[in-house]
């Protein structure tokens, strides 16, 4: 019965897809590890290490179709080695040939080497489901590129925006994350075939030959060192899943606060059904933006995790190594969830520039201060505009008067500036400076990348 999120059954489509999912199972893991045993004997015999004869029984029987595996999780306790039950049983499959399974290698060249072949599949998804991610930042970008909203800082009103600007910055992070995917392949998608301590001594001389031969089978790149006590790569890659996740998760946070009842900007999609509460039938709860938002928190302690791996004992230990176990497929899992779970999100999201335009005036007009400010400083002076401004504003909040009366009632104001050149200035929509500029130039490089 499952015990994790991961594969509850009630839960699992929260936390994961089935296509993430398969490729992290017990029956692709081993296939991995049983494609890099194929892969070795092939290499072997062609270099004449072995028969070829046996190196063909070899391949000709890895399919994990012909193990069982409840029956190998049962000798993984017995005999507490995650691979040794997998080997036994390739080479009782394999007769007298049996002799030249797992010839030369250690362990630790199968298990990593089996988890780059998995990763490597697992990337593919990601990229893809980026790439659907990217699209839709884009298309909303352009969309709402016009569209005034409320700019806000520390959690406060600021200045204005547009609703096309806040997710072109989305998109460009978005962009700057599929340029890293696509310029790690070169380092981390390289196994390990060198032996105990990766010097290669049971291959003789022919260990690079060896090495290499085998990984080109697998469509690897080889190594200029054994890896076994680098754990870089895996790090780099968690790292970079933390940075996706960190994106979408900062966008799931921001529009639940941009769905609050009191700010009512934009709403995730809505579909008949849908409950958002067990006791208050009116709740419309953002509860796919929870989840996009919940889940980069494991994945941020899932990059700490495969830090934490990079400490290795001396040439190999098996402590950092398992806690990779853990932190590579959980955090591809979860991620795979964001990525499906923000595209359905950006698909169907209900925009409401009407809203923006009613929160552009909820601050009796101090939202556009600091183009007063600027105005006024051309006669009299930066600081001395600020101090003005700074003081009405001040005297506007706390009698909570408008900031356009108060400002008709200053005489300094009104030997600058006259009623209409007031009424244009406290214009929020007029003042979003070079907004649509920027988004087309974003748009620009999302357009050069011919996605």
């Amino acid at each position: 019965m499952a015990s994790h999120a991961i594969d509850m059954i009630m839960l699992k489509n929260l936390f994961g897809t089935e296509e993430m999912r398969e490729i992290w199972s017990d029956k692709n893991r081993i296939q991995k590890h049983l494609d890099v045993e194929a892969a070795l004997a092939m290499a072997e015999g062609e270099l004449g290490l072995i028969p070829q004869r046996a190196a063909e029984k070899i391949k000709n029987v890895s399919m994990v179709e012909n193990f069982d595996i409840d029956m190998l999780a049962n000798e993984v306790q017995k005999v507490k080695h995650s691979l040794m039950p997998t080997i036994k049983a390739l080479e009782k499959l394999c007769g007298e040939d049996g002799e030249y399974v797992h010839f030369g290698v250690t362990t630790q060249d199968i298990v990593d080497t089996g988890t780059i072949l998995q990763l490597k599949e697992a990337h593919q998804i990601i990229k893809r489901d980026l790439i659907e991610v990217i699209k839709e930042f884009a298309r909303i970008s352009k969309e709402y590129k016009s569209t005034p909203i409320v700019g806000r800082t520390h959690g406060m009103q600021a200045l204005p925006t547009t609703f096309g600007f806040k997710m072109a910055v989305y998109l460009s992070e978005s962009l700057r994350h599929l340029d890293r995917l696509n310029e790690l392949e070169s380092r981390i998608f390289t196994g390990n075939i060198s032996g105990g301590v990766g010097t290669y001594a049971s291959f003789g001389e022919m260990g690079m030959d060896v090495e290499v031969l085998t990984l080109n089978k697998l469509g690897l790149d080889s190594p200029d060192i054994c890896w076994h006590s680098s754990r870089d790569r895996i790090a780099e890659y968690v790292s970079c899943l933390g940075l996706i996740s960190g994106t979408l998760g900062k966008m799931g946070n921001e529009f639940y606060n941009l769905m609050r009842t009191e700010i009512n900007e934009i709403e995730e999609p809505f579909s008949p059904g849908k409950i958002g509460s067990t006791t208050m039938p009116h709740k419309r709860n953002p509860a796919a933006l929870e989840g996009l938002a919940s889940l980069t928190k494991p994945i941020r302690y899932n990059v700490a995790l495969a830090h934490d791996c990079l400490l290795v004992e001396h040439e190999r230990d098996a402590m950092s190594w398992r806690g990779e176990w853990l932190a590579l497929p959980e955090s591809l899992i979860y991620l795979s969830s964001q990525l499906i779970n923000a595209k359905a999100i950006l698909k169907d999201l209900v925009v409401k520039p009407e809203n923006m335009l009613l929160n552009l005036k909820h601050y009796n007009g101090l939202l556009v201060s600091e183009r007063v400010m600027f105005h006024l400083s051309e006669k009299l002076g930066k600081q001395t505009a600020h101090h003005l401004v700074y003081e009405i504003c001040m005297d506007s909040v706390k009698r909570n008067k408008s900031f356009k009366e108060l400002l008709i009632e200053n005489e300094n104001v009104n030997e600058v500036l006259s009623l209409d050149k007031i009424e244009e200035l406290l214009d929020e929509k007029t003042y979003i400076g070079s907004a649509e500029l920027v988004v087309n130039r974003v748009l620009n490089t999302f357009d050069s990348y011919d996605l």
